[in-house]
């Protein structure tokens, strides 16, 4: 029995968000150790030069309190938040629920975090080790959205990488409206206005459970007002599932929302033509998953849930069966493979 193993019989005896709190406060005891360096990985997306493809999801470091620790396992990018200008406290617990049987995860957290000033200050004086996104959103008893994401962008756009406007969580009642055409070109238009030519490029975090049309209608909007689109988030949808807790409310995560993540990044690749990246995320577990999603058309992948089943050491693993899987197809770099199995 491996070290995760033990580390992860006794993490599963606490809840699991008690015992995610027990994983931050060790990670910020971890050495730094930095991404494997693997030439045929390394990639620029959106004028940002990436080591790896392979990078942290929001939701795992809410606050930034580690993420130089995650880049040193192996993460290419590590993506902090979601951060909302106001402290919130989140939804009512229990709020996060284990899938062990299926491999997933159900959450309804609400955008549980500390605020942007807090978060700012610990980016301030962290040590910065490689490239750190910083993820925003709106605070749930707002009056103005669309100002709560204007003041995001504006406080963390000089210790932030990317920043990317998340328009998709599914527990925050009414914010995925904001995907609907109009309200996404008012937002988009207000962030730019507000936007100065210095600021780090803007990303656009998106919901799998979109119809097609309404992919091709956020397609027309985002096209030349963001620099990426992330797809996407939890799905509110339930494929079937053996897990007790598979019925509790909330956003579905892992292995489960594999097949819907990658039809939905499809969809997009389809509807954008390629004219803008795309970062794959929902069930990405293994070399091969990241693989299939970068030949699908992401330019980058992003992984969170499969760490609860596949421990600390699941980023180098991918990077380096992932190198293996370019040479392999005769790839040089990743950034070639990019597409390749889009129609």
């Amino acid at each position: 029995m491996s070290i995760f193993d033990l580390a992860q019989l006794l993490l599963f005896k606490f809840d699991p968000e008690r015992a995610h709190g027990l994983t931050i406060a060790a990670l910020k005891l971890s050495p730094f150790r930095g991404a494997l360096p693997a030439p045929a990985l390394a990639c620029r997306v959106a004028g940002i030069d990436f080591p790896s493809p392979i990078g942290l999801a929001a939701g795992f470091d809410k606050d930034a309190h580690v993420p130089d620790a995650m880049l040193g396992l192996g993460f290419g990018f590590v993506e902090v938040g979601t951060l909302t200008p106001l402290p919130q406290i989140g939804n009512p617990k229990p709020r996060l629920f284990r899938l062990v049987e299926d491999k997933g995860v159900i959450n309804r957290m609400g955008f549980n975090n500390g605020g942007l000033v807090a978060a700012h200050a610990r980016l301030a004086r962290g040590r910065r080790t490689g490239v750190v996104g910083v993820n925003v959103g709106a605070n749930k008893e707002s009056v103005d959205r669309i100002g709560d994401y204007v003041i995001g962008i504006k406080a963390m756009a000089d210790v932030a990488d990317y920043l990317t406007i998340n328009i998709s969580s599914p527990n925050t009642p009414g914010l995925r409206n904001l995907q609907d055409a109009g309200a996404l070109r008012e937002l988009l238009d207000a962030l730019i206005a507000a936007r100065n030519p210095v600021d780090p490029p803007l990303f656009l975090k998106l919901a799998p459970d979109l119809e097609t049309d309404e992919v091709d209608a956020v397609v027309k909007v985002a096209i030349g007002k963001v620099d990426a689109l992330i797809i996407g988030n939890t799905t509110l949808s339930r494929p079937p599932l053996l897990a007790p807790d598979g019925g509790e409310m909330g956003g579905l995560s892992g292995a489960p929302l594999q097949g819907l993540a990658t039809q939905r990044l499809r969809d997009f690749r389809t509807a954008t033509g390629g004219a803008i990246p795309l970062i794959a995320a929902g069930g990405i577990d293994s070399a091969e998953s990241a693989y299939a999603r970068i030949r699908a058309g992401a330019s980058l992948v992003q992984l969170y849930s499969a760490l609860v089943y596949e421990g600390p050491g699941l980023a180098r693993r991918i990077a380096t069966g992932l190198a293996a899987l370019l040479v392999r197809d005769g790839f040089s770099t990743v950034t070639e493979a990019v597409g390749v199995d889009a129609v």
